[in-house]
């Protein structure tokens, strides 16, 4: 029979308020992975600090747990409420901006959480507004490198909500399945097209734990009017971007942070019955063009 281990600790090395993050930190010296053990020490060090500048009360902390666990049971295969609370907390666009500094080719921002399924293929030019509502819109685009070199065969997804403000897969009982989502591949030129409608601003779900978060910090829960694109070909680091309206009311307030400059675009109006009907629209109709460029994939 083995003795009992004996604690070796010393003062310095067990738990106290002074030496709290030093001492859980040195439990992460053996840590094979050592980007694994750089991010548990870093993370150890900021909330020890935090809790040591908030000083919580064993209620309030439990509270925070709480809330954790709340966000956790409300994710379902269709809504994930972690992703939306790193949005509204900024972190979101904050991971995207530092992996994608801005540079010669398109913008990142957050994918948002409502990219739970998958978009159908479709044949470039196809109508993926399937309920028929909003206003008609045709968006055009190319698909080309930094040095406007176009590029052939990339796969753009796109989904966005409808002309009430949701998603489909928070209307499943209301709105047509994989409405206002499409899978196009950009043809040998690089250009890609489909029809739509003019996408609405919209609240983020404020029926769940992010929701109340967002009440009781005064915080509106609104989104400005997008059409979101997860862009990819071989060769080049996957992109996943907005297309903004620019009259759209919270364009300057954007609840998880999202908007770029260089994401904005005018939704102009065409009336002309012969470009109407060749794009197959009744007229008039809206239009936008956005144009993405891609980074090389060995390029950081």
């Amino acid at each position: 029979m083995q003795p009992p281990r004996q604690d070796t600790g010393t003062p310095a090395t067990r738990f106290s308020a002074e030496h709290s993050a030093e001492v859980v930190t040195s439990s992460f010296a053996g840590t094979p992975d050592p980007r694994l053990r750089e991010i548990m020490t870093s993370a150890v060090r900021h909330l020890h600090a935090f809790v040591k500048d908030v000083e919580p009360t064993v209620e309030e902390w439990a509270t925070a747990i709480g809330f954790l666990t709340d966000v956790g049971a409300t994710c379902t295969p269709v809504r994930q409420e972690f992703i939306l609370l790193s949005d509204i907390l900024g972190v979101s666009m904050l991971v995207e901006t530092l992996n994608n500094p801005a540079g010669h080719a398109t913008e990142s921002t957050v994918e948002g959480p409502f990219h739970m399924v998958d978009s159908p293929p479709r044949p470039l030019g196809a109508d993926i507004a399937l309920d028929g509502k909003g206003d008609r819109c045709l968006v055009t685009g190319t698909v080309k490198d930094a040095d406007g070199t176009p590029v052939p065969g990339a796969v753009v997804d796109v989904w966005q909500a409808n002309a009430d403000g949701f998603y489909d897969v928070q209307q499943p009982e209301l709105q047509p399945e994989r409405n206002l989502r499409g899978l196009f591949t950009a043809d040998d030129q690089g250009r890609f097209w489909f029809r739509s409608i003019v996408p609405r601003y919209y609240p983020i779900p404020t029926d769940g734990p992010v929701g109340r978060l967002l009440n009781a910090t005064a915080r509106h829960p609104n989104r400005p009017a997008h059409i979101h694109f997860d862009v990819r070909a071989t060769g080049f680091r996957p992109l996943v971007t907005h297309l903004f309206v620019a009259d759209t009311p919270y364009i300057d307030s954007d609840a998880v942070f999202g908007v770029k400059d260089s994401l904005v675009r005018e939704f102009s109006t065409v009336d002309d019955p012969a470009r109407a009907a060749d794009a197959g629209l009744p007229s008039p109709f809206r239009t936008v063009h956005f144009d993405v460029v891609l980074r090389p994939e060995e390029q950081q």
